[in-house]
């Protein structure tokens, strides 16, 4: 990951229009507060996250960082909200925005989201691109001057505040860490076809939290033994996914690729391979938040209240998940069955390149769905149209936990997970998402 990129302030204010509306719109910062601003600067996010191939685990970091930044600048301006200073680990808070100094808490949220989303990813150009467009239609509402600069300048220092912050989470050590180390011990992890892919994040459990107190707060049930006894409990599971295969209907596979959200899928024609890029699952649940925020009608500060709060618990269940994938280690449902059963098998999804215990779609969808119910309730009926762009249809579900449970049972049908790891990671997720909701307050 790259150093932190900013516009040096004063000089900055150039690149995006200085200001120069010919007059004041004295409804200005009600049309700054509008939250598609903050809407569409996450969809550049994703796109670019998409873009720059970033695994899943790490996705969740580009998240949250730029959530919590806009989020602690709403604050500021409402009483209603409590920051997240001394409830997330090691977060002192940020500044205050300098007295007798006028602001638009919108505009700066949004210039700290994207100054912090813009350090995080790699591709520049594209961050350029699209924050150059926006703050050209911000620009043109016509908002004061003075207003303008100042709120720029805010936002970056916030921003800058957070990366520091960001910086201390372990990150830049685990690049340098041990990868994955294949063994030949039978049931364990290996890389699966047909890239053969070593394993991803193998210790992303050493990444700091933001309120779990540990990556292992809430282990899952232990995964079954490893046996190819026909008689056993692996053996009975592993053929239930090899039958699910075999035996899905066409409604499992639209389910499956629905929620597939594998950023890297590797495609072979003959000799011929290409990859094909795709939506983070924390990327698909972000645009849920976002779907259910235009939806309930929320505000700005409901907004990134709602953004914030999913972006954290993807980022802890993330780690949780990937505490438990590591220490068990177990191997994929497609390299058993390719090695003792059928050699021609091929499941409906590419398996990802990581241990199979738990599934990572059970833990963090799960997690999602109880920080959004805590904000927005159950039944909140809703249609997912977030893999559009991405050529599937949409899809309608009755609440947060019934597109949660169908994420999850997806990892069944697509073949690439056993039932135990579907269900311990739906329990798990729920844990992680019930502690932080439990202990991490945004109202006054």
């Amino acid at each position: 990951m790259k150093n932190y990129i900013f516009i040096l302030l004063g000089i900055g204010f150039i690149s995006f229009g200085c200001n120069n509306s010919p007059k004041v719109d004295p409804d200005f910062d009600s049309k700054l507060s509008n939250p598609d601003h903050l809407f569409a600067s996450l969809e550049n996010l994703t796109d670019v996250i998409v873009h720059d191939i970033f695994s899943p685990p790490v996705a969740s970091r580009v998240y949250v960082y730029p959530c919590i930044a806009a989020y602690e600048i709403m604050c500021k301006g409402n009483s209603d909200y409590k920051s997240m200073s001394g409830q997330l680990n090691d977060f002192e808070g940020v500044s205050d925005p300098e007295k007798n100094k006028s602001i638009s808490n919108a505009l700066a949220a949004i210039r700290a989201f994207n100054v912090v989303g813009g350090s995080l990813v790699f591709s520049e150009d594209k961050m350029k691109t699209f924050t150059d467009k926006l703050y050209g239609q911000l620009d043109s509402i016509g908002v004061p001057k003075d207003v303008w600069n100042n709120s720029i300048m805010y936002g970056e220092k916030v921003a800058q505040e957070i990366l520091n912050w960001a910086d201390k989470d372990r990150y830049k050590q685990l690049r340098s860490m041990p990868k994955y180390t294949i063994t030949d011990e039978e049931g364990r992890w290996k890389p699966t076809p047909p890239a053969y892919m070593e394993g991803i994040e193998p210790n992303w459990r050493e990444v700091r939290t933001m309120v779990l107190k540990s990556s292992n707060q809430f282990p899952p049930k232990t995964p079954p033994e490893y046996s190819l006894d026909k008689t056993s409990e692996f053996y009975r599971l592993t053929q239930e996914v090899k039958d699910a295969v075999t035996n899905a209907t066409k409604e499992h596979k639209l389910i499956a690729s629905f929620w597939d959200c594998n950023p890297f899928v590797m495609n072979q024609t003959g000799h011929m391979m290409f990859a094909t890029k795709k939506i983070t699952p924390g990327g698909h649940w972000m645009g849920i938040a976002t779907l259910a925020s235009k939806k309930s009608n929320s505000n700005f500060m409901q907004s990134i209240e709602n953004l914030t709060m999913v972006s954290i618990s993807l980022f802890d269940a993330f780690i949780s998940c990937w505490d438990e994938k590591y220490k068990s280690n177990l191997i994929r449902p497609e390299t058993v069955i390719n090695e003792h059963m059928d050699p021609t098998w091929i499941p409906v999804l590419q398996t990802p390149p990581f241990p199979e215990h738990t599934s990572g779609h059970s833990v963090i969808s799960s997690a999602s769905a109880v920080a959004l119910t805590s904000l927005l309730g159950d039944n909140f009926a809703f249609t997912d149209d977030v893999e559009t762009k991405y050529g599937l249809p949409e899809r309608k579900f009755a609440s947060f936990f019934n597109a949660a449970d169908e994420a999850a049972i997806s990892r069944l049908y697509g073949g690439i997970h056993y039932m135990p790891a579907i269900e311990d990671g739906v329990a798990q997720g729920k844990k992680v998402g019930n502690y932080i909701v439990q202990n991490l307050k945004t109202k006054q």
